[in-house]
């Protein structure tokens, strides 16, 4: 089935529309511009250029997708924004294609749901089943793990990592890295513990929950330094894959500063 294009729909020769796409009214699809099956454009959605999103999207009224970085080394290049399948995004989105300087790229995964006026700055990678709540706002680089939650009006600086299924909290200005499972508040944000809601909500076992919160404890005592406390975490709990994945993070850019605890 071809796609159903609104008469006051403009759409670039270039773009390519997938089978059963709606684009509704007043939308613009800039060149090289690809949407997946059954992807919907509700109305007054503006999509630049070099933008790919897959199938069975939902995009609502004056959602900005695939405009310039706003990085003053951004000298219009071609760089792309890739999003993945089943998203929801809601009224006034923006997301941005990355720059040469960067990855090139900006990935979103599926699954997401992007309240309205949240924002995705250039050469992000965002995962999986994502919540990013109303305002929530991440800038250049950031990397955002699957099934995060992002409250409102949140903002993550650039370069932060943020963990699988951890949860940021409203309003909280995150400006260093947030482990995975982790749990942050405040400004700036501070770790408050693990997303134990989340992890229960998602089926994890009471075993792991337990070894998880065991290493937690221990990783951020107050006895001996951070590094012997990680290589003990280590050697303790190597046989419990989640806290294998919290040590991982930790040591694959040992370069980031780290959300703690309040002291």
């Amino acid at each position: 089935m071809s796609a159903a294009v609104h008469p006051t729909a403009i759409v670039d020769a270039s773009a390519e529309l997938g089978g059963e796409v709606e684009i509704g009214p007043y939308c613009i699809v800039g060149p090289n511009v690809k949407l997946g099956a059954r992807t919907r454009l509700v109305a007054h959605v503006f999509i630049e250029r070099e933008t790919t999103l897959g199938e069975d999207n939902i995009v609502h009224p004056f959602t900005v997708l695939g405009q310039p970085a706003q990085d003053t080394s951004y000298k219009g290049e071609p760089t792309r924004l890739v999003i993945g399948s089943r998203n929801t995004i809601r009224e006034h989105v923006s997301m941005h294609r990355g720059t040469v300087r960067g990855r090139g790229v900006t990935v979103v995964g599926d699954n997401g749901l992007f309240m309205a006026q949240s924002h995705i700055a250039h050469d992000c990678v965002v995962g999986n089943n994502v919540i990013f709540a109303q305002g929530a706002t991440i800038g250049g680089y950031v990397q955002v793990g699957d099934h995060v939650i992002l409250g409102g009006l949140c903002a993550m600086h650039q370069n932060c990592r943020i963990g699988n299924h951890a949860f940021v909290g409203g309003l909280a200005a995150v400006v260093a890295d947030v482990i995975p499972y982790g749990s942050v508040f405040g400004n700036h944000a501070q770790l408050a513990g693990l997303n134990i809601v989340g992890l229960k909500r998602r089926g994890f076992s009471r075993d792991a929950i337990h070894d998880l919160r065991a290493a937690y404890r221990l990783l951020f005592a107050e006895e001996g330094t951070f590094q012997e406390r990680l290589d003990d975490v280590t050697e303790l709990y190597a046989h419990v894959a989640e806290v294998r994945e919290i040590v991982s993070f930790i040591r694959a850019d040992a370069q980031r500063s780290l959300c703690m605890p309040k002291i």
